[in-house]
């Protein structure tokens, strides 16, 4: 088998030039990636459609030559599975029917397995067809970010709606976001016996939470999620993106049990090179720097690659590309790594 070099900086080792992705690689920004989206209908039916979820996620693969593939698919497949009536509005975002404090304890999760089993499907065609040197990546949502939507129903800005719940109702909380971590723990498993190498866990709302909401709903389930993980699957490789934890990261690791750290593009490099002490970490260009091209782009990779390429270290934007991000930008920031 060909190395997979993001498996070997997930294992401490410092390889040159860093491996590189992109969060949301398969997306908008491509040309393919719409006319396969059109074909399929909806976004849920691209997700549980393994034909379609397998080719858009070769497509940035075929194109770019990343060093590690993200599995095509959506963070709101657990609250799908759980009946909620997910849908997708264009130009609007996810929807979802809004979970009340007594629906929680209603709440069965025994249709998970037969209703994700098309995304197991799409994991294990992939690592037959990805190349044998490319790193192939499972992920959920952490449960704190997919209980915000199903609380609101929506996204929302800072996600109030979520955050007033905890605080009304402590309890159905702690008890949603247990049955989601355990949910996705089962589900992170599947992923990884049908083939994944590795998975990430993102929480993009970690950030909105104060001290003890952070320790009780961001860093408790995320850490039942790779404990559990762990039991099924004890050599398990596993990234936690938390986004805007900011100074928190710094025992984010330890506290969770998670391999390496997702670092957004507000986490300060030197801060970057201190969490790198303790394992890889992996990011954090302003995917912003990546439409802006020239100067900010080169600057911003040539930033980072000094401060964090002498350790362990995956080259990755500090959130998702955006849907106007311009393909000549992506072969210019991989020619500058790999240069």
């Amino acid at each position: 088998m060909a190395e997979r070099k993001l498996m070997k900086v997930l294992d401490g080792e410092t390889v040159f030039p860093p491996p590189v992705w992109l969060m949301r690689q398969a997306g908008r920004y491509l040309p393919e990636y719409r006319e396969t989206r059109a074909k399929a209908g909806g976004f849920l039916d691209l997700c549980y459609n393994p034909d379609f979820a397998v080719e858009v996620t070769l497509q940035p693969i075929r194109r770019f030559g990343f060093d590690a593939s993200i599995l095509f698919s959506d963070i709101l497949v657990i609250p799908d599975a759980l009946d909620r009536g997910v849908h997708f509005i264009k130009g609007e975002g996810p929807k979802m029917t809004p979970i009340r404090a007594d629906e929680i304890e209603r709440l069965d999760p025994s249709r998970a397995e037969t209703h994700l089993a098309p995304v197991i499907a799409t994991v294990a065609r992939l690592r037959e067809e990805l190349p044998s040197e490319t790193t192939l990546i499972g992920f959920c949502g952490a449960p704190w970010t997919v209980a915000t939507y199903m609380i609101a129903g929506h996204g929302t800005p800072d996600q109030a709606p979520a955050r007033m719940f905890a605080y009304w109702n402590p309890e159905a909380m702690t008890k949603l976001l247990t049955l989601l971590a355990e949910m996705s723990a089962d589900y992170l498993v599947r992923q990884l016996r049908a083939g994944a190498d590795c998975v990430q866990i993102f929480d993009s709302w970690a950030g909105v939470l104060d001290d003890q909401a952070f320790r009780d709903y961001a860093v408790a389930p995320v850490k039942l999620i790779v404990e559990r993980v762990r039991a099924a699957v004890p050599d398990a490789k596993i990234i936690g993106f938390a986004k805007g934890a900011a100074a928190r990261l710094a025992t984010y690791r330890q506290e969770t049990g998670v391999d390496a750290l997702g670092l957004d593009w507000q986490v300060p490099l030197d801060f970057g090179r201190t969490l790198q002490k303790d394992g890889a970490v992996q990011g954090n260009l302003d995917p912003l720097r990546l439409i802006a091209g020239g100067k900010a782009l080169d600057e911003g990779v040539d930033r980072i690659m000094e401060a964090l390429s002498n350790g362990p270290f995956v080259f990755n934007l500090g959130h998702g590309i955006t849907p106007d991000a311009p393909i000549e930008h992506v072969e210019r920031l991989l020619k500058r790594i790999r240069g």
